[in-house]
């Protein structure tokens, strides 16, 4: 998952972007110390920010975004008027790292360096016990995996304290975290597997989509028509999960015996659909314990 440097988000192109002084630095004039710093203005970090400020959880005056790309801050800038934009780790209360897992560690050391006591994570298999040890062994710590449906509000996120975190850092993690979707807290031997469902997950619905589109183009019809058909299949699905939450019943309301569906569904179990995904979500659990 992409965390960091230059990205979308579908709130970036409100105001186009800006350059010159503005996109050198700051948004306005530096604060003495901020609430909270976020590290990684990419697509993540920026969904982040935006559901931190639309949830009134947080004022835009007291978050500062460090963000070292130029064009990448300007573009910040514009989007979230209010919100200091910066190349450097300014002096912060707390901080939110948003990087790709290889600069986690460094982010935490330069967090705590300019006072953060508290520090959430959302690098990807990078364990409380790393950034415990970046941070010196004092400063709480929160692991957080959230998923990229997060960048339309609608994401699932797990997250696990660290040695020093106490039920209030995890109620503020939750706070952040819960601005862009639900969240669950899960011991942290458990955040590897939640990392190969909800974490990858996205990818393996969206392959299944192309899947879909592919064979409905090969069945003669229009590729824009599939497209539609397919989005529209897996948002009415999904809504229809989300209100009855029991998989096995949706899909057997829409499986009569002898029927369509059936014919298809037998298919899908000669190719042992159930063991692929297993397959897949265990490749993903120990990809996300390798990289910690």
């Amino acid at each position: 998952m992409h965390l960091g440097g230059v990205g979308s988000l579908h709130s970036l192109g409100r105001t186009g972007t800006a350059f010159g002084a503005r996109a050198l630095g700051y948004g306005r004039r530096p604060m003495s110390i901020y609430e909270i710093g976020l590290i990684g203005g990419g697509n993540m970090g920026a969904a982040l920010l935006e559901g931190m400020i639309a949830s009134g959880s947080f004022r835009a005056d007291g978050i500062a975004v460090v963000e070292r790309i130029d064009t990448r801050r300007a573009e910040l800038l514009d989007a979230f008027p209010g919100v200091t934009v910066v190349a450097e780790v300014p002096a912060c209360a707390a901080v939110v790292i948003a990087v790709k897992p290889d600069g986690a560690a460094d982010a935490t050391r330069s967090a705590v360096a300019m006072g953060a006591r508290r520090i959430l994570s959302i690098a990807a298999g990078v364990t409380t016990a790393t950034l415990d040890a970046a941070a010196g062994g004092t400063v709480a710590v929160v692991r957080a995996m959230p998923n990229t449906p997060a960048l339309v509000g609608l994401g699932a996120s797990a997250i696990a304290g660290g040695a020093h975190a106490t039920v209030a850092d995890l109620d503020w993690a939750e706070v952040i975290l819960g601005s862009v979707g639900i969240v669950e807290r899960l011991s942290e031997a458990q955040l590897d597997a939640f990392t190969g469902v909800a974490g990858s997950g996205p990818a393996y619905v969206f392959a299944f989509a192309e899947a879909l589109i592919a064979a409905a183009i090969s069945e003669g019809i229009e590729p824009a028509t599939a497209e539609r058909i397919v989005a529209q299949l897996l948002l009415g699905a999904s809504t229809l999960l989300d209100r009855d939450r029991d998989p096995a019943q949706l899909r057997r309301n829409v499986t009569s015996p002898g029927g369509t569906t059936a014919a298809g569904l037998e298919q899908l179990d000669a190719l042992d659909l159930g063991g692929i995904v297993a397959t897949a979500v265990a490749a993903a659990t120990r990809r996300s314990n390798e990289l910690g």
